[in-house]
């Protein structure tokens, strides 16, 4: 399978770059040059992956984030100058996967294309599309990529979706931050800590509104605990 990578960088030499390092990988490269219809194009290409910059004329990469995530949850990793702790973590929280600073080196922005891509379309997930992981009054349904109860859903991406995972596997017992990364992202030495801890912050969320028994546990010096309140 031939994986389509959608590049959303309005800097045309970085755009350029990108695309022959990108299709000589074997990847084929959607180049988005109308930063007015961004969700058109995505909705017409059905890119595996967007590449997706925060600096863009009329609206930013936030709010185009926020609109895919709304139909799609298709992994975006964001490209941007903005290196501030509070940009990436206004990244994660839009719904992006993951948060790339500039300047950066392409090897790292492969690197993280190939994880996200052995994360949604790999074996892990072939193997277990039609699964159904049950906590509490909790599933997580991995062929639809939910999580509800019997009453209320709400769709993961597909980290939050890892995340679920390990933590449903490891209820009651806690989750080392370690094993957490090692599960989730491969490529460790490229992990901002703040992707774990925002994608932490949104799981809690969803798990509220859905008026799940499950409440994720913050253990000092350790990680993370699954557990039910009833």
């Amino acid at each position: 399978m031939k994986y389509k990578i959608m590049i959303v960088e309005d800097d045309v030499s970085i755009r350029n770059l990108l695309v022959e390092h990108i299709m000589k990988y074997g990847y084929d490269c959607v180049v988005v040059d109308d930063f007015e219809n961004i969700l058109d194009v995505f909705i017409s290409e059905k890119p595996h992956v967007v590449l997706l910059d925060v600096n863009l004329p009329q609206y930013d990469g936030y709010y185009w984030c926020r609109k895919i995530r709304q139909i799609s949850n298709q992994p975006i990793i964001f490209l941007s100058a903005r290196n501030a702790e509070s940009e990436q973590v206004m990244g994660i929280e839009s719904g992006a996967d993951d948060y790339i600073t500039k300047p950066f080196y392409f090897d790292v922005v492969l690197a993280k294309i190939r994880s996200q891509i052995r994360r949604m379309y790999g074996e892990y997930v072939q193997d277990s599309e039609n699964d159904v992981l049950t906590r509490g009054n909790t599933s997580i349904k991995f062929k639809t990529v939910h999580i509800s109860t019997s009453m209320k859903e709400e769709t993961l991406t597909v980290t939050e979706l890892k995340l679920c995972r390990v933590l449903f596997e490891t209820f009651p017992n806690v989750t080392t931050r370690q094993q957490l990364f090692s599960a989730i992202w491969n490529e460790e030495s490229f992990i901002e800590e703040n992707t774990l801890n925002v994608n932490i912050k949104r799981l809690r969320q969803k798990l509220n509104l859905i008026d799940s028994t499950l409440k994720i546990k913050t253990v000092r010096g350790m990680g993370y605990q699954l557990m039910e309140e009833k």
